[in-house]
Formats: C-alpha cells, structure tokens, sequence
C-alpha cells in the first residue's frame, strides 16, 4: 500500500513538473539562416508547421550546415526582442527605407536559405557556447555600433556574434526606425563578406519574443468609436496643438490627430503625418482662435522639391441650434494654397459634433469611398487627392491638452445594420404567417366507418 502511494506522488510529481515546465516556458523566436554555400537545401522538408523547436532539435538541425560543411565563417545576429509579428507588421511599411529589406534581399539571392518560424528561447541562450563549443574557431565578440571596425582575418574561421542594438518600442514610428537600423547593420556586414570573396553562414535570429501591440489599419470596417483619454496614450505621436493667450497664458484651443496624412498634387503625393506630428516641422501662426469661429492653419516650406510653400487649413464654425438647444461645431470648408496660388476650396458638410466633444473618423478624404468626403467647391481641386486616416480634431472646448470623447462619423445605423433588421422582418413575416396558417387548420367533423353503412351526406352541408 505504501509502495502503491509512493507511485502515485511519484506520477503526480511528475505530472506537475512537465506542467509547470510548459507554462513557465520562455516562449519562441524566429531564426532566419543563409549561406553563400548550399548545405541548407532539403532542412525545410524535415519541419512542421506549429512545431517549437528544441534545444536538442536545433543541434541537430545545425549539424550538416555548420559542422558537416565548409562554412568559412558563422556570423549570429542577435536582437533582443523579435517575433514572427514583427516581420508581417513592419515589412510592407511604406517609405524609402522599409524595414528588413536587406535581410529579405539576403534571404532570395543567397545559395541557400531557411526559416524556422518558432525556435525556443532556451535554444537561442545556448547557441553562441554551443558553436564555439563544436566548432573551437574564434570567437568575434562585438556591438552592432562598432562593426565598422570590425577587422576580419581571412586566414582562419571566425564564429562572430554581432549583438545588434536593442529595441525600445516607445512606439510605431521609432520600433520601424530601430529595425531599419538593425537591417542595415546586418546588410552591410554581410554584403561585405561577400564582396571579399569571404564563404559564411549567417544566423537572425533574438533572444526574447517581442509583444507586437495590435493597430488600427487604414483598410479594416469602420464601426462607431469613442476615442478615450486612455487611447490617446497608445497613439503614434502627440496630437498638434495650437494655443492662445488668456491674460498672459497660453491656452490650447485647437487639436488635431491623424496617423496618416497624404496629400497627392500632380502625380506626386507628400506624406505630411511625420512633418506635422513627429518632427513639428509645420508653422501654425496663421491659425485663428475664438468662441465662434476657428481656423487650423498648416504651413510646410519645401515638401516637394517643386512645390515652395504650401498652407492647408481647416476652416471650423460653432453655432447654436434650436432643435437641440446646444451648440455644435462643424467644419466647413478645406483651402489648400500652393506657392501662394489660388486656394482649392473643398466643401465638407458631414463633420460636426456637440460643442464639448471631439470629431473623429477612421478615414477622411477626396474619394467617395471614405467616411467623410472632401467636396471640390472651388478653385483647382481635380489635381488634388487628400487621404487622412484615423482623422480627429476639436477646436472649441479643449481642456487639460487632451481631446474630450470623440463623435464618431459612423452611424448608428450602418447599411450592413440595416440589411440585417429587413432580412430578420421578411423572415420573422413568413414565420408569423406561417404559425398562422397552422393554427386555423381544421379537421373533420365526421368520419367514414369501413364495417358500417356508407356515410351519407346531405348536400344542404
């Protein structure tokens, strides 16, 4: 009975132990190999989507590659924090400098290459002993901001570990900016190599998962949206605020937001999001602040290279309606000056909100397809193409530089809404009538008897 007991807090250790051993897991990066040689082909036949990696995988993985083959040189990159995430966030940013476009390149015209989507984390913290351990080469410890000085002895092998430098995620802009820098680190060095005919095996790869935050993006369905305090938090960037003086202090009184922020003149389109909220490379000056009436005046010197100047401006209005018995405030009207031009002034009739709140709406612009449609009113306006998203804006009623709850452009009622609500009536009509029709059913009054006489009946029934 006791030997029985024994097996049995023997198991249920056991048990627990492999239990505790998964959720205390240190989770899973991805690792990204290539190699000027071809001793990578046929390792991705061997693998299985969803499967993790183990330390004891990953050695024997790496056994033909770096053992079996002549390597020439193992360069490691290391990060500190990277996922799979990472690569579907940020390798479709648009801009001159995309994020992991080296590593991409590096990836496609190498000899040989492999991705191996989930590794674990132990594996990784072992990997730089385990080579020097296996292979007794060299070994070139450096940061990723010196390996311009890295000098590289062609008469022997080297195991480098590059630790590229960490990334501080504060927010979208500077995370995209981290991995464009890390890219070129890795780029640079091993093109290098290549180009002094040097042969190498090089290894991507982290030494944490990274939490890759979920974003709002331009294409997803608009829905009805409060924006709170605790969402300005999690924005790209500050809003752009414009102040007053109020006996000798400066009071906020317009604020505006946007993540993306286009502007499309003859063919050539002019990111102004970066200009206006990251780098603050815009005069407000010529804004205008009152009780009845306010304009946001943007001003960019030089945002192409054939355009001087530029003035966008958003003309707001707040008045009081009878049929509410409050004040609201609306934006009327969109100039966009070029070079001290002629203004191309756009109409804009479905922006307005209570006077205490906020306007926001996913996606504002010249095409019909948006929530909020720029109207051409007058001037040049067909050569113009505006597209701002995530769009929010308040001038009257700011208080504490924060925006007050936001009203939403999307209805209520939006046309899927409405499609769902005739649907169910047609529906809940054919049910109705049919629980009708079965409740009037009658039967017979008299039935015919087989075994007696035939059942007369009178006509006058």
């Amino acid at each position: 009975m006791a030997r029985h007991k024994a097996v049995s807090w023997a198991q249920l250790f056991c048990f627990f132990s492999v239990l505790c051993r998964g959720i205390l897991s240190s989770g899973h990066v991805p690792m990204l190999l290539w190699s000027t040689h071809r001793s990578l082909q046929g390792l991705a036949t061997t693998l299985h989507e969803g499967h993790i990696i183990s330390e004891h995988e990953l050695h024997m993985l790496l056994q033909r590659p770096v053992v079996s083959s002549d390597s020439g040189n193992i360069v490691l990159f290391l990060q500190d924090t990277l996922s799979v995430d990472d690569f579907t966030r940020y390798t479709d940013s648009s801009g001159n400098e995309t994020p992991f476009r080296n590593v991409q390149e590096l990836l496609k015209t190498s000899s040989s290459s492999l991705v191996l989507p989930a590794v674990d984390c132990d594996a990784i913290s072992h990997l730089s002993d385990y080579l020097q351990e296996t292979l007794n080469w060299t070994l070139v410890n450096v940061d990723g901001h010196d390996i311009s000085q890295l000098m590289v002895n062609e008469s022997q092998r080297n195991l480098f570990v590059i630790n590229l430098p960490p990334m501080k995620r504060t927010n979208e802009l500077t995370t995209q900016t981290e991995f464009v820098e890390n890219d070129k680190i890795i780029g640079g060095f091993t093109k290098s190599l290549q180009n002094q005919g040097i042969q190498s095996l090089a290894i991507f790869t982290a030494r944490q998962p990274s939490k890759v935050p979920l974003g709002l993006d331009v294409a997803w369905p608009r829905r009805r949206q409060l924006m709170s305090i605790e969402e300005q938090e999690n924005g790209l960037y500050p809003p752009l605020n414009v102040t007053k003086e109020v006996n000798g202090t400066k009071v906020t009184c317009i604020l505006f937001y946007a993540t993306t922020f286009n502007l499309t003149a003859n063919t050539n389109t002019m990111d102004l999001a970066n200009r206006t909220f990251m780098l603050g490379d815009v005069d407000t000056t010529s804004s205008y602040c009152s009780d009845t009436n306010t304009t946001l005046s943007l001003k960019y010197t030089n945002p192409m290279p054939d355009i001087k100047t530029l003035e966008i401006s958003f003309l707001m209005s707040n008045k009081f309606y009878e049929g509410s018995a409050r004040n609201w405030f609306t934006l009327d009207f969109v100039h966009i000056v070029q070079d001290g031009g002629p203004a191309a002034i756009f109409n804009v009739t479905s922006i307005s909100s209570p006077v205490e709140y906020s306007f926001h709406c996913q996606l504002v612009g010249t095409s019909n397809l948006y929530g909020v449609t720029l109207i051409p009113f007058r001037g040049e306006t067909k050569n113009l193409e505006v597209v701002i998203s995530e769009f929010q804006i308040q001038a009257f009623s700011v208080e504490n530089n924060r925006f007050s709850y936001a009203s939403d452009c999307t209805g209520f009622f939006t046309p899927a809404i409405w499609m769902g609500l005739v649907t169910s009536l047609v529906l809940l009509l054919i049910l109705t009538y049919g629980i009708h029709m079965i409740t009037n059913l009658t039967t017979n009054s008299r039935f015919d008897d087989p075994k007696g006489p035939a059942l007369s009946v009178p006509q006058s029934e």
